[in-house]
């Protein structure tokens, strides 16, 4: 059972990565993203998806 959570983890880790580098994201504050926690990747994760629902909202206007 520990090892299907550590596997899950790591793959929402390497999710929120590749996601955030698809954004152009690619490290922060001179840390890699592969340093982060994954708490640090859903925060900035949730801070990109917040951006581009409001600049898609505001080009609607």
């Amino acid at each position: 059972m520990e090892h299907l959570l550590k596997s899950n983890i790591q793959q929402k880790r390497q999710y929120l990565i590749e996601e955030l580098i698809k954004s152009g994201i690619y490290k922060k504050n001179n840390k890699h993203l592969y340093e982060w926690t994954l708490s640090d990747l859903e925060k900035e994760y949730q801070s990109m998806e917040t951006l581009s629902l409001q600049r898609g909202k505001s080009t609607t206007l």
